[in-house]
């Protein structure tokens, strides 16, 4: 699997986050489209389907993930 580079990772993150405090999905159809279009690309950029899991992916392979990070793990 290809893998994005950090800095587009990093860029999709924080649109994905400024999108969704401003209320994007609440807002004109625009702002909808540009936070499905921000969601879909973190979804490819780390090959999830689900923009949570997506960003958790994107969060954990950013620098400053460690391998004993359990972020990607789901309660039992």
């Amino acid at each position: 699997m290809l893998m994005a580079h950090p800095a587009v990772l990093q860029d999709l993150i924080d649109q994905y986050e400024a999108l969704t405090l401003l209320g994007a999905e609440e807002s004109t159809p625009q702002a909808r489209q540009r936070l499905a279009d921000v969601s879909y690309s973190l979804c490819v950029a780390t090959g999830t389907k689900d923009p949570d899991m997506a960003l958790i992916a994107a969060r954990h392979r950013l620098s400053g993930a460690r391998p004993e990070d359990d972020s990607l793990l789901t309660a039992s």
